[in-house]
């Protein structure tokens, strides 16, 4: 099991001197059905410039949804648990219902063979990926690179997917930022 992070939130008292207002785990954890990865909804935004006030919190959210907020932030750490033969063998449609469960079955770009991996997808944003610990393989439409503990990935709109071919977790954080698809990218 990944060792747990702690979550600590700052905020002002009614003085308007900063204080902790919160040091505990993420509350917003999700195990994806059958080997999938865990998210660990860290905080979202709604809006930037980011409203700064006195003791609000993070805006409220029903369900997980991979996207950041429009015109929003999110930041999320991921365990992505090392790859079976049965997760790179699903068809399109069991990829789009893996999304689903994360409110983004229209990123799965899994069309059948053709594609790289079962799990490539695309969304309108910028993500910075950051590797905490273990290593995972990025997969584009052309090209693959290995990123490991300490590098970071600046991902831009791309169509892509993550291969745990390493045997053991890889624990990833994101900071998400909405974006917007110009020159005909979208």
């Amino acid at each position: 099991m990944p060792t747990p992070f702690r979550r600590i939130v700052t905020g002002h008292n009614a003085a308007g001197r900063a204080v902790i207002q919160s040091d505990a785990p993420p509350v917003r954890v999700k195990v994806l059905a059958g080997d999938g990865p865990t998210f660990y909804e860290v905080w979202n935004t709604r809006e930037t410039p980011v409203p700064i006030d006195r003791s609000g919190g993070e805006p409220h959210e029903d369900k997980l949804t991979l996207a950041p907020p429009r015109g929003g932030t999110r930041i999320r750490v991921l365990d992505i648990p090392p790859e079976t033969a049965e997760m790179q063998a699903i068809d399109p449609a069991k990829a789009r219902e893996h999304f689903a469960e994360i409110g983004a079955a229209g990123a799965s770009t899994h069309s059948g063979a053709a594609s790289r991996h079962p799990y490539m997808h695309r969304t309108e944003s910028v993500d910075y990926g950051i590797v905490l610990e273990g290593e995972i393989t990025l997969l584009v439409d052309e090209g693959e690179t290995v990123v490991r503990a300490g590098d970071i990935v600046v991902q831009r709109g791309t169509n892509h997917g993550w291969a745990n071919r390493s045997g053991r977790n890889c624990r990833i954080a994101f900071i998400l930022i909405d974006g917007r698809f110009t020159d005909g990218l979208g």
